[in-house]
């Protein structure tokens, strides 16, 4: 299950925003402006306000909202967990899941913890056949792996679009990527390891990366 890409939470939120960390206040002083020199001075986000103030034209995309049911003493109980990706199609991606009783909330709560594991992905050209210069693929191979699925995200010319199932199309493209070859292995119809695997795919990338 997914659904087009949105902006992420109401703005509303920022505006009545109390910082609770150093790093926050320092981001609602303007003393920060922008997610790099967070990344470069090694602070770590605590706060999804930081993300939504720094990204203002966040996007998320629902993944997916599956029912989970636990047998209790009480009897059976039902909660619904929901797995966001966010991104701001400019270089930065995340990606949360969280559960409660009821699908908004689930939502919700997953949208905060995707801003939580934000990363920098590394945009670029790095297909032979382009060579154009131009921040509309990925710089180098690319590949991630969470539990049985991997993907492995290769660099592709200008115009191309990205070569993957609607699904996985539609995830990636929200870190900016454009332009990719994509092979993935496992169970990739399963949301939350195929969302992760291409998390990791980025993570890995951000290690050897100066952002």
């Amino acid at each position: 299950m997914s659904e087009q890409a949105q902006p992420a939470e109401n703005q509303e939120q920022v505006k009545e925003w109390i910082p609770k960390t150093t790093l926050g206040q320092l981001v609602k002083e303007g003393k920060i402006t922008n997610l790099k020199e967070i990344f470069e001075l090694g602070y770590k986000i605590k706060e999804p306000e930081i993300v939504q103030t720094l990204l203002p034209n966040l996007k998320t995309l629902l993944v997916g909202v599956r029912v989970v049911q636990k047998q209790t003493d009480a009897g059976e109980k039902t909660r619904f967990r929901a797995l966001v990706a966010i991104g701001d199609q400019s270089g930065w991606f995340g990606v949360g899941h969280a559960k409660s009783m009821n699908t908004r909330t689930a939502m919700d709560k997953a949208i905060r913890n995707a801003m939580l594991s934000i990363i920098p992905v590394p945009l670029g050209c790095g297909s032979w056949e382009c060579r154009c210069g131009q921040p509309h693929s990925v710089p180098y191979v690319l590949e991630g792996k969470t539990g049985s699925v991997k993907i492995i995200i290769y660099p592709a010319p200008r115009g191309l679009g990205i070569v993957a199932a609607p699904h996985i199309k539609n995830i990636i493209s929200l870190a900016g990527i454009k332009d990719a070859w994509t092979k993935t292995f496992g169970m990739t119809s399963t949301d939350i390891s195929m969302a992760f695997a291409i998390y990791d795919a980025f993570k890995n990338a951000s290690k050897v990366i100066t952002v």
